[in-house]
């Protein structure tokens, strides 16, 4: 059973930046991050990228390739860049001549410049349809990390896969998290790696799903992050006040079950779409300006889970802009905080210029007019009788 830390999370609201609406953005916090997809004809060049997140204060990015024009734009930034294998490589970086290869051309060139400080091997591999990936998953990820080695870069660059949460048989409650028995045994062999190497694993995580499926049984104020009951572990008897922080948890008893308790967990995607299709519920402006504005609330203060209240939790929102060319329904194409041309595509409280200039004097803060004009009190009817529900058992599979 996984038996969590009882210790209370520190609420820490005497402090001047929680009580000042106008403190920066991203100002002081180190756990945020932004996933910087390109699947669009027309998305801005990563040079006008580059100054929209620096005006951000954001400094820490993933891309999902390794675009040898964002990795040679970024250098000499602040900004720290997770870079991507896409999944069709992975049998064949299973050789080691080859991952050499592939470390050789794809990062040694850009490094220390680009601060590259991850390599995603693969998306969501576990629960691909392809399921002849899951075999080459590990072995690849070995290469690679050989062939940093041997390059002497392994000690600056981590590497890991993200997960989709589909890849749990139970998250709720979070104390009861495991994985799914056919993904076990190669599971096993990459948490070894992933101790052995002090490397974190990766999950993506959506509430968003959980509630577009089950919206007469789940709280919106529950996954969204706003005021409400919560729910508290029958067994570890920690409280929860918010579904992200609950998956999390999860991730966290599945990996203690198998033996592997100390091991990170960050959240590689999370966020929420503001349009969809007319059977997408709860894809609105108003929920995707709640949920994000709220996470970067939380961000603030640099929190952890119930679980691991003293460890901050390190999040990456899905996504900067709005991408086009995303196959599936409309919610793909409405993650983004910013449409291509750079106008904010919603507010969550970000008053930064979207423009080329003006980038190092943007203002961005947690309020605004507009933002406080927006804040609808979502008041969820549902009983929280949804705990014993497989609130949690959700298919989060995204393609990128």
């Amino acid at each position: 059973m996984c038996v969590g830390n009882r210790q209370a999370m520190s609420e820490k609201k005497d402090m001047e930046y929680w009580k000042n609406p106008n403190y920066g953005f991203i100002r002081g916090v180190a756990s945020l991050g932004i996933n910087y997809g390109q699947v669009g004809d027309n998305l801005p060049p990563p040079d006008k990228v580059l100054d929209l997140l620096s005006s951000l204060r954001l400094t820490k990015a993933r891309i999902y390739d390794t675009n040898p024009q964002i990795l040679t734009t970024f250098a000499n930034s602040n900004m720290e860049l997770i870079v991507t294998v896409e999944n069709q490589m992975l049998p064949v970086l299973v050789d080691p001549q080859q991952a050499l290869q592939w470390v050789s051309t794809h990062i040694k060139p850009y490094f220390p410049a680009t601060k590259i400080t991850g390599i995603a091997v693969g998306n969501e591999i576990f629960t691909d349809d392809d399921t002849s990936l899951l075999g080459y998953l590990v072995p690849a990820i070995v290469s690679i990390h050989g062939a940093l080695a041997q390059l002497g870069l392994d000690k600056y660059i981590q590497v890991s896969t993200p997960n989709s949460l589909a890849v749990l048989e139970e998250s709720y409650p979070p104390s009861a998290g495991s994985f799914k028995g056919e993904v076990s045994s190669v599971m096993s062999q990459f948490l070894q790696f992933l101790s052995s190497t002090g490397s974190p694993f990766w999950i993506n995580a959506y509430p968003y799903f959980a509630y577009k499926d089950s919206p007469n049984k789940i709280s919106l104020d529950y996954a969204l992050f706003n005021k409400n009951p919560g729910m508290v572990d029958p067994y570890t008897r920690l409280h929860y006040d918010n579904m992200l922080y609950a998956m999390v948890d999860a991730v966290v008893c599945a990996m203690s079950r198998l033996g592997y308790g100390g091991i990170e967990v960050r959240v590689s995607e999370t966020g929420w779409p503001s349009k969809g299709d007319p059977d997408e519920v709860g894809a609105t402006f108003q929920n995707a300006a709640a949920y994000n504005r709220n996470l970067l609330r939380r961000q603030l203060r640099n929190e952890g889970t119930p679980l691991r209240p003293n460890m901050r939790l390190e999040v990456y929102l899905f996504a900067l802009f709005n991408e086009d060319m995303k196959p599936g329904p409309t919610s793909e194409r409405n993650y983004g905080l910013f449409q291509p041309d750079g106008t904010i595509a919603y507010n969550v409280g970000l008053s930064a210029l979207a423009t080329s200039s003006s980038t190092s004097s943007a203002s961005i803060s947690l309020t605004s007019s507009a933002t406080k004009a927006s804040k609808v009190e979502y008041r969820s009817l549902v009983s929280w009788m949804f705990a014993y529900l497989l609130t949690f058992q959700v298919v989060m599979r995204r393609q990128h």
